[in-house]
């Protein structure tokens, strides 16, 4: 068991890391901590994506590379819970120090992607998954969808800006890339492996 935790471990240095660098070029204050959001956003999207497209690569090209992330699936979503536990800490100093107030509105999608991490990661569980019934997999299933809409319209919003193009274009695709493998994979013929 201990073995199957790795992908936890890899989220938190890379949180980490990303999180020194962000302050490391930016300094201490508003900028600093900015690109420390920035940055562990960034980490944390091909994390999310690897538990994302677990079940669905295992139904397309089932081998021992995709049957290892279905296996570990709740490993890696519990490594992107973590990774995204630091982005929320660097955000908030983010937005503890922008002289611009953040308005509610702008607070709303994020906050429903939190809702959402934080109680996947709490019943990622055997025994939540009894207690919850059905209910475990409607949670699981909606909610890691709500966060992929999040990180796809967060990434979208920036191809607009010259400056962002370039990210928002490439994390987009990968959003869109990731569901359509997704929407392929349904059609298939289910595996044993992906229930």
């Amino acid at each position: 068991m201990a073995a199957k935790k790795w992908p936890v471990a890899l989220a938190l240095v890379a949180g980490t890391l990303a999180l020194m660098a962000g302050l490391i070029t930016g300094g201490y204050a508003l900028e600093g901590w900015q690109l420390a959001a920035r940055w562990t956003a960034r980490i944390g999207f091909p994390i999310f994506l690897t538990a994302y497209l677990g079940s669905s690569l295992v139904r397309l090209a089932p081998a021992p590379w995709s049957r290892a992330l279905i296996r570990d699936r709740r490993w890696w979503g519990l490594g992107f819970a973590t990774s995204h536990t630091i982005h929320l800490f660097a955000l908030i100093m983010a937005v503890r120090l922008s002289p611009e107030p953040r308005t509610v509105a702008s607070l709303v999608p994020g906050g429903i992607a939190y809702l959402f991490i934080f109680a996947m990661a709490a019943t990622s569980n055997q025994a939540a998954m009894r207690a919850l019934g059905h209910n475990w997999k409607r949670l699981h299933t909606t909610g890691i969808h709500v966060i992929w809409l999040i990180f796809t319209l967060a990434y979208a919003k920036r191809i607009p800006d010259m400056e962002t193009r370039i990210i928002g274009i490439t994390m987009t695709a990968l959003a869109l890339a990731a569901l359509s493998i997704r929407v392929l994979a349904r059609r298939q013929r289910p595996s044993a492996l992906a229930a």
